[in-house]
């Protein structure tokens, strides 16, 4: 019988998984909620099952005994990062494809593994237990504003605020605790100071308790509210002293704790003192793996299954290498203005293609995107030999890409990776925040502009399109574009809205 692998998880990772598990002569099943019975996942599962929650430990772990699954993988979000899953798995005889439970009791508490790493050595942020604002401002009188309220037990941008010298602490202390207390089932919080020119950067981990190596890190530092944009491997910052400096500090980590399986120890980058801290580690598999897999050739996920299989990781350090550069978009579906969810049908949905583009997604045409779950509907991934080619293989991708019938973030992340911080690779985690305001009038401007295209061929429908052109050209200055480009695009956007209505 085939080795049969439950994937207790939705959307684009599910999918991602599965891929890995059909590749390699596995059989994948899993779940779906009432919500996705249409998603896209389920086409890629040999067998599932309606569960009420994919957070639902024992209805979960029942189904996945019901249909005979020989091992567990959680992907990310989730339950993923749950010691009691973790376990309630192993106790029905299902192997866990993922880090022990005391390891993931380890990294899920912050301030355990900040201890650890103190102790090896890894230079660490001070940081303080906080229980009302008296903690804080005592803190503060040693440590100066900004700093940050952190949740001990979990990541992902919840239960994370920024603090300033005129905040209300008390409200902020209590805004944090709750959504840690909703997100992590754990209401503690912490404090640590807020450096200012900070890199966000994290090493890939691979282990079997015994043999830890690394594949390479990824940068990170494009964030809106502590949460992720735009990733790339390796970081264009970085020398390479410190990189091997940083890579040694997480596996010197990961090998103290006998971490088995695939991880991420993270931390933060002083652009300014060229220093790093360790920040946390996730005992998972990460959103932005496949900038490391296109940068070492490796299938994550697969090394994550043999390692459970076999108990034992059958590589070595000297056997990874780094091959160009790669970098990731989170394509969301929300107002790129407003920066609200947008929900609804998919209408029409062309994916880009072309040399070094991977697209990882979780929808079609047809796909229903619900406000129940996270927006993230894609990630576009783009590999080249070198950095400004795979940045030109991004923007051609974006470009490339169609979603109709929803609005997502694709004009925001095309204005994004355009900016001279970007491109010369010194953004910092504070950079989507500096220029929030400059992205969404460049997005606004690129918007309006479309919109008069469309609604002028709309209205000369069946009319000389050749005229409406011609008189196009007060448009073309005021936008400063040439005619002959603004006649590239008309027609362009004349094509595809040809072209997709005849496919309704």
């Amino acid at each position: 019988m085939s080795f049969r692998i439950f994937i207790a998880n939705r959307g684009e990772i599910a999918i991602r998984i599965a891929r890995t598990a059909l590749e390699n002569g596995f059989v994948p099943i899993g779940v779906y909620t009432k919500e996705d019975e249409r998603s896209l996942h389920r086409k890629y599962l040999k067998e599932d099952k309606e569960v009420s929650s994919y957070l639902d430990i024992e209805e979960i772990v029942e189904v996945a005994q019901e249909l005979g699954a020989d091992a567990l993988h959680p992907g990310y979000g989730f339950l993923s990062e749950n010691p009691e899953f973790a376990r309630e798995v192993a106790r029905r005889n299902i192997a866990f494809i993922g880090p022990s439970p005391s390891a993931m009791e380890l990294s899920g508490d912050k301030l355990k593994a900040k201890e650890v790493a103190s102790r090896l050595g890894i230079p660490t942020l001070p940081w303080l237990i906080v229980k009302d604002e008296k903690d804080v401002m005592e803190f503060a009188r040693e440590h100066g504003f900004p700093l940050l309220i952190k949740a001990v037990g979990g990541g992902g941008g919840k239960g994370i605020r920024l603090l300033r010298e005129n905040d209300d602490v008390g409200k902020i202390i209590e805004i944090a605790s709750k959504e840690a207390e909703k997100a992590f089932k754990d209401p503690r919080v912490y404090v640590e100071p807020f450096i200012e020119n900070v890199k966000h950067i994290e090493v890939q981990i691979l282990g079997d308790g015994e043999n830890i190596i690394h594949l390479f890190e990824r940068e990170c530092s494009v964030q809106r509210r502590f949460q992720k944009i735009i990733e790339e491997a390796p970081s264009p910052f970085l020398t390479s002293v410190e990189r091997d400096l940083i890579t040694r500090h997480a596996v010197e980590l990961a090998t103290a704790i006998r971490y088995s399986n695939a991880g991420t120890v993270e931390m933060l980058f002083d652009m300014r003192s060229r220093r790093h801290y360790f920040m946390e580690v996730n005992a998972r598999l990460q959103v932005e793996h496949p900038v490391t897999e296109m940068i070492t050739g490796l299938d994550i996920v697969l090394k994550q299954i043999e390692i459970t299989m076999y108990k034992v990781l059958d590589l070595k350090q000297s056997n990874i290498s780094m091959r160009g550069h790669a970098v990731e978009a989170r394509i969301y579906a929300e107002n790129p203005l407003q920066e609200e969810p947008s929900t609804g049908i998919v209408r029409y949905y062309r994916e880009p293609s072309g040399p070094g583009v991977r697209v990882d997604s979780s929808i079609e045409t047809g796909s229903k995107v619900s406000a129940e779950f996270d927006p993230m509907i894609a990630k576009l991934i783009a590999w080249g030999p070198d950095r400004r080619t795979a940045l030109l293989r991004l923007e051609r991708g974006l470009k490339e890409f169609i979603i109709d019938g929803l609005l997502t973030n694709i004009p925001l992340v095309r204005e994004i990776i355009k900016h001279g911080e970007f491109v010369n690779g010194v953004y910092t985690t504070k950079f989507y925040s500096q220029y929030a305001d400059l992205f969404r009038r460049e997005v606004e401007k690129r918007i309006r502009e479309e919109a008069l295209v469309i609604m002028g061929l709309q209205e000369l429908a069946g009319k000389d399109v050749r005229k409406f052109l011609q008189s196009s050209k007060k448009l073309a200055e005021e936008h400063g574009e040439s005619i002959d480009k603004l006649k590239r695009k008309a027609w362009y956007y004349y094509v595809s809205t040809r072209e997709r209505l005849r496919k309704r």
